[in-house]
Formats: structure tokens, C-alpha cells, sequence
């Protein structure tokens, strides 16, 4: 069990990018499509024995040939601007049948994780996900951002489209982040690496479909860009939005119209300026996403 490198690349003080699968998909849509933009080579893998059980058997002939697991793997790339280690990992590792990563397995991947980090040199590492948040999917979204130690905050406040989560309103300078994300940022604390986790926001009520939500990914890699120095050609990504965008569309028109009324509210509403009314409120929330629930057990899903 542990860490496999194919090579190990010469690098200089490189910055770690890392994610896996979570609601909508967003933050690794944006890790993966920033990986692929850059040209990043894969150079070593977590071995997966200890942590999932395979996803796949292929048996040939009577005979099995092959156990197929879920890929965990990390990438590197030398820019212009500062070398860069990706870690993308293609489901979290979790005790008890749970979807995001607790408990003794996923801790483990987390070290595992920032070995490599430190090994290589680096002194901070970004994570991504999603933010659950009551926002209208033709919006804009935003970035919530969250650093583990006090002196990244400042530099956060620099970024356009971007909050720190304990200042949103309404919060109470508190915060939750589910999984290995939230998790990567407590273990890199400890040892003393900048972590900042990064999360692209997803309407509330879009949180339990099985379909990814691209326009918040965009949203995280314009923020990894700036934060980053590295510069990519979204053209080809707007496309997936666009695409994106009419199945959503679609998946709305199939709402009561009172439902359909509520959610109108938060078109162009910012829930995080505190002199501004909440669009709709937690009983709203509640209420709505029951009814959404109902709508879609009475008819399958074209999904």
C-alpha cells in the first residue's frame, strides 16, 4: 500500500491542485480541464488495494483477467509562472458505504497526498468542490473560498468573484466542507502547507441531480488561473456551459409553476450582501426542495 512514481520529475517549488468527484462534478471538471489545458504529465499513482473495492472484473474464457479500480493519480507540469503537481482522484475513499470521504481510509489518502506534496517541495496546495447555494442556475456563480490558516484571508479578498465562506452572511463565521476537501485542509495545517479549498457554487435545488454543473467549474478555473498565473482559452469550455444550460433548462420547465415563481426570486438577488433581503427563506428552501422531490419520484428521470 502507498505511493507508485514513474518518475520524479525536477521541480521547483511547485503548487499542488487537487480534487475528486462531489456534487455536481465541479471541482473536478475544473482540476481535470486545467490539467488537460496545461499538458500535464501523469508520473506516479496511490495504489488502490486498501482503499475501494474494484468498480469493474473482467473474466475472459472462465478465467478472471483483470480487477479494475478507481484511478488515483498525480500529474506535473513545469509553466512559465511556477511548476505545478495535480492530484485528481476518481472517487473518494469512504468507510461504511458513505459518499464522501471519513474515517480511517480517507485520512490515510489525505498523507498520502501531501507526502508527495512536501516531497516535491510545496508550500501550498488548492483543493475544489462545490458550494451548495440558494442561486438561480442561469446566474454567474460565485466562488467560495476557504484558506486554513488566517493570513491567506487577505489574499482571498483580492480575487473578483470570490468569498470567503465565514464572511458570507447569514453564516455566522462558521463552515462545513464535506470529504477529502475539507479533510486535505486540516492534515496540510498540521504540517504546516497554505491550503485553500475552492468551491464553485450550485443551486440549491440542482444539489441532488446526477449531472454535472459546468458554469460553476468555469467559475473555479478562472479563479486557479489568476491564482495560478497560468493562461488557458476557455472557448471550447463555453460550449460544454451552453450544452449544459438548455438540459437544465429543460429539467425546469418541469417544475410547478409555484415552484418555478419561488426560484425566479433569486435571479438577481446576491444573498451575501448583508443589506440586501433574503430572496426566499430556509422554510422556502425546505419546502421547495420537498416538492421537487415529489415531481421527480412520480416520473423517471431522463437521465
Amino acid at each position: 500500500m502507498g505511493v507508485r512514481l514513474y518518475k520524479e520529475p525536477e521541480l521547483t517549488n511547485p503548487v499542488m491542485v487537487a480534487s475528486w468527484p462531489g456534487i455536481g462534478n465541479i471541482g473536478i471538471i475544473a482540476v481535470d480541464t486545467l490539467r488537460g489545458m496545461v499538458g500535464a504529465e501523469e508520473f506516479g499513482e496511490i495504489e488502490p488495494w486498501d482503499f475501494f473495492y474494484p468498480k469493474r472484473v473482467l473474466i475472459r474464457d472462465g478465467d478472471l483477467k483483470e480487477l479494475e479500480f478507481p484511478a488515483n493519480k498525480f500529474y506535473y507540469k513545469k509553466t512559465e509562472s511556477k511548476d505545478l503537481l495535480f492530484f485528481i482522484g476518481e472517487e473518494q475513499p469512504a468507510d461504511g458505504g458513505k459518499t464522501y470521504a471519513e474515517g480511517g481510509k480517507a485520512y490515510l489518502m489525505a498523507n498520502l497526498v501531501l507526502d508527495i506534496a512536501q516531497k516535491f517541495g510545496c508550500k501550498r496546495v488548492y483543493t475544489s468542490g462545490a458550494a451548495v447555494a440558494p442561486i438561480h442556475h442561469s446566474m454567474r456563480p460565485k466562488v467560495w473560498a476557504v484558506p486554513n490558516m488566517k493570513d491567506l484571508i487577505e489574499e482571498i479578498r483580492t480575487y473578483e468573484n470570490t468569498i470567503v465562506m465565514s464572511e458570507i452572511e447569514g453564516r455566522g463565521g462558521q463552515g462545513n466542507i464535506t470529504g477529502l476537501n475539507g479533510l486535505l485542509l486540516g492534515v496540510a495545517k498540521k504540517r504546516k502547507i497554505e491550503a485553500i479549498c475552492v468551491m464553485g457554487e450550485i443551486p440549491v435545488y440542482l444539489q441532488g441531480f446526477p449531472f454535472p454543473y459546468p458554469r460553476a467549474s468555469r467559475s473555479v478555473l478562472e479563479f486557479l488561473t489568476i491564482a495560478l498565473g497560468v493562461e488557458i482559452d476557455l472557448g471550447e469550455f463555453q460550449a460544454i456551459i451552453e450544452r449544459s444550460d438548455k438540459e437544465i433548462d429543460r429539467l425546469y420547465e418541469k417544475f410547478p409553476q409555484e415552484i418555478k415563481e419561488q426560484l425566479d426570486k433569486l435571479r438577481y438577488v446576491s444573498y451575501a450582501r448583508p443589506t440586501e433581503p433574503a430572496p426566499i427563506t430556509e422554510e422556502d428552501k425546505k419546502r421547495i426542495l420537498e416538492d421537487i422531490d415529489k415531481l421527480f419520484k412520480k416520473e423517471p428521470r431522463e437521465d
